[in-house]
């Protein structure tokens, strides 16, 4: 028994099936809330939308936002927290 050798074009079959959809590029949450410059940090509501159930900050990549505004968000939680707008650690975790 003799095999039949068939030729493959390798760059074809692998975009035959490799057909995965382009991750859509997530969009800036500040800018649909129309902050630009400047986060509240008394605006607990907004910022406890970044903030996990542990309390801890939310990175980037996952919330969307663009770093200049990330460091902003980091700057407006941690005002936040010393004057007691948001907790250190959520209930949960404390024990």
């Amino acid at each position: 028994m003799k095999k039949k050798l068939v030729k493959t074009n390798y760059k074809l079959t692998q975009q035959l099936t490799s057909k995965k959809a382009a991750p859509q590029k997530k969009r800036d949450p500040f800018k649909e809330k129309g902050v630009e410059d400047f986060i509240d940090f008394r605006d607990v509501k907004l910022l406890t939308r970044f903030l996990n159930d542990q309390g801890k900050v939310l990175p980037a990549r996952i919330t969307g936002a663009t770093a200049s505004m990330q460091r902003k968000l980091t700057t407006a939680v941690k005002r936040a927290r010393h004057l007691a707008f948001l907790p250190f650690v959520s209930e949960g975790s404390k024990y």
